[in-house]
């Protein structure tokens, strides 16, 4: 198993701008192939899905393709996947359909932790049906999340936690499988918001234990899309609103209007691209399994990146790292003595360094941390970033501190 970084950058096209790239957390860059994929598809015949025209197969080919492709990198079933504009979209149909199930008095469970999206959907769902909310809080000082947290929240109430896989502000990474067990045994469901982490490592609802789960395919090396994928029968028993002459069919039953086939031919091409960046391209076995191997190798690859960031980080003067959960994802959070944060944003993008500062709608953490609403730098890798990013980043911040 290799990791061919060289390889792997020459196709990209952003790269050739000089960018060094440290904000895949907000949005990657995007590969040649899934490019072309989504050109492809809107310079073919297209039209809305069908059996009979070229345009309407062309369609239906787009959208099953797409779905097997998500369901091979979530661990789910095809018929399970559901698209949607984005997983802020998808969270907010999916708690107005949960909602609908809820009475007065149940209860509904979110953390600090969490960004907004997979917060505010859930708050707002229970206040329309009049259930009530409850807060797990996460230790701002190690920015870990543990099982005991949502533990002490649960009771014989409770209907629904929602956490997330990995923050995409510090990097934590729960417990999901742990927290899972606790939630699955007071009779609750399990929504896990997997944007960030799907990004870093493999994922398999069925060892998550995730009853729901959502991801976003532009932090995926594709297009602007969010995806849902639901455990086995949950979406069968979900009546979200829809337009009566539209399918009643699961996953169709919660795809509102024409999907966006140039998008799906291209989330497809981005998970084929990430099958096959720890071989090349040219490995053996199912999609799935090469999948598994990828993210084995991209993982590794990373790790190496953000020891180097951290030791380099080390060496600064004046400056917080608020990430220092145990396992977490190579997303670091820091913040300036003295300084703006926002200042070293600016600093370092006249250097051609993409490194943003904000909060990144992870409010709640945000303020946990004592960050107020302004929040600090991150620092996120991607696929694509290598050795010399790292240390033009490290000069970029030793440029910005004067040392």
């Amino acid at each position: 198993m290799t990791y061919d970084i060289a390889s792997i950058r020459a196709r990209f096209p952003a790269l050739d701008s000089g960018v060094a790239f440290f904000d895949g957390p907000g949005g990657t860059q995007t590969p040649r192939p899934v490019i072309d994929a989504v050109a492809g598809a809107m310079a073919a015949p297209l039209s809305n899905r069908g059996r009979l025209t070229a345009g309407e197969l062309n369609a239906d080919r787009i959208v099953t393709g797409a779905r097997a492709a998500l369901a091979d990198l979530l661990g789910a079933a095809p018929g399970d996947v559901v698209f949607g504009r984005s997983a802020t979209q998808l969270t907010y149909d999916l708690a107005r359909a949960l909602a609908k199930t809820w009475a007065p008095g149940d209860e509904v469970v979110v953390t600090r932790l969490d960004h907004d999206a997979n917060i505010r959907p859930w708050t707002q769902a229970a206040e329309a049906a009049g259930a009530v909310v409850r807060w797990a809080d996460f230790d701002p000082e190690s920015g870990e999340l543990a099982a005991a947290d949502i533990e002490a929240v649960l009771t014989g109430r409770t209907r629904l936690v929602a956490v997330t896989a990995a923050s995409n502000l510090i990097g934590t990474r729960p417990p999901v499988a742990e927290i899972a067990e606790l939630v699955h045994a007071a009779g609750a469901l399990l929504h896990v918001d997997g944007v960030h982490h799907t990004a870093h490592a493999a994922v398999d609802l069925g060892l998550l234990g995730a009853d729901t789960y959502v991801c976003s395919v532009y932090k995926l090396l594709g297009p602007h899309l969010g995806v849902l994928a639901g455990a086995p029968g949950l979406l069968e028993e979900l009546r979200p609103d829809k337009l009566l002459p539209s399918s009643d069919a699961v996953p169709e039953r919660f795809e509102l209007g024409t999907l966006p086939y140039e998008l799906l031919a291209g989330a497809r091409a981005a998970v084929d691209f990430l099958a096959g960046l720890g071989d090349g391209g040219a490995g053996t076995g199912t999609r799935r399994q090469r999948l598994l191997r990828s993210f084995a190798a991209l993982e590794g690859h990373e790790n190496v990146l953000r020891a180097r960031i951290e030791s380099g980080l080390a060496r600064l003067p004046g400056l917080t790292v608020h990430s220092r959960a145990a396992d977490r994802t190579p997303t670091l959070l820091m913040t300036f003595e003295g300084r703006d944060a926002a200042d070293a944003y600016r600093f370092l993008a006249e250097r051609d360094i993409a490194a943003p500062a904000a909060s990144f709608y992870a409010l709640e953490a945000s303020r946990r941390l004592g960050l107020a609403d302004a929040g600090g730098l991150r620092i996120g890798l991607a696929p694509y970033n290598d050795t010399s990013d790292v240390d033009r980043l490290l000069e970029g911040l030793a440029g910005f501190l004067g040392v």
